[in-house]
């Protein structure tokens, strides 16, 4: 008998973006074990090389691109295969009370949040990099749309366009079959939660308290969902807001 896995992401070449640490680290590892041909993106040649190293399997490659910058992103998608997948994990956070929250500090944030991701997806739909059937996974957050907190408003406001951005490409790719969803992850333990230094640790573990769970989530928690969302085993499910967040938003 044939062994049959509806995960499986076996004959299935996949982009991640933000390859290089945090949520798309584990996402490209975790997509290679279920058999996936990975293709991995991000600044630094050397994190993409550590990253290969920990993947299974041959034929998984790297390309290094800065996404905010225009011609990296043209030449990407002229370099990068024919794919089934892709998943942008690249992201930047920021803390700031509104009243500090300058048109420049948005530009920073939005442009590599979502400017970037909205921008990468346009050519490799039109330049028709991604078979038909392909899958499209954003990871935007619960701070987009679930979970308002003070000096969170840069951030929350790129992540919530992301995932109207999201809403509308699953509409208008469906022609060609590409599905288009996100993953809201709620807090989870990456060095983006500590890269603004606004926050101490006092502050983090109250905030861990509200979570039912009790814990923020690990990159261990969200790498699943972004493989069912690759996968067959989701081939009737687009435009969805797929939330990880140890049960926070449900209070």
């Amino acid at each position: 008998m044939v062994e049959f896995n509806p995960f499986a992401l076996k004959r299935k070449t996949i982009l991640v973006v933000g390859a290089s640490s945090g949520i798309g680290r584990e996402i490209a590892i975790e997509c290679s074990k279920m058999g996936g041909k990975i293709v991995v993106c991000a600044r630094s040649e050397e994190n993409l090389k550590s990253v290969l190293d920990e993947m299974d399997g041959n034929g998984n490659t790297y390309i290094t691109a800065d996404i905010t910058n225009q011609e990296d992103l043209t030449k990407l998608v002229s370099d990068m295969p024919v794919i089934d997948g892709f998943v942008i994990s690249a992201g930047i956070g920021g803390t700031l009370a509104l009243q500090f929250a300058t048109r420049e500090k948005f530009d920073r944030i939005f442009n590599l949040n979502f400017f970037a991701a909205v921008e990468l997806t346009r050519l490799i739909y039109k330049k028709k990099k991604i078979n038909k059937g392909g899958s499209i996974v954003y990871i935007s957050s619960i701070a987009g749309n679930n979970r308002i907190t003070p000096g969170n408003v840069i951030y929350g406001c790129a992540k919530a366009a992301l995932s109207t951005y999201m809403r509308y490409a699953a509409i208008e790719f469906a022609g060609r079959k590409v599905r288009v969803n996100t993953i809201n992850p709620g807090m989870t333990n990456t060095n983006l939660i500590n890269s603004s230094g606004a926050l101490s640790d006092e502050d983090y573990q109250k905030d861990m308290e509200t979570y039912p769970l009790k814990r923020y989530g690990e990159v261990q928690d969200i790498a699943p969902a972004a493989i069912y969302l690759l996968s067959d085993a989701s081939s009737w499910v687009t435009g969805c807001q797929f939330v990880i967040d140890g049960g926070v938003t449900t209070k």
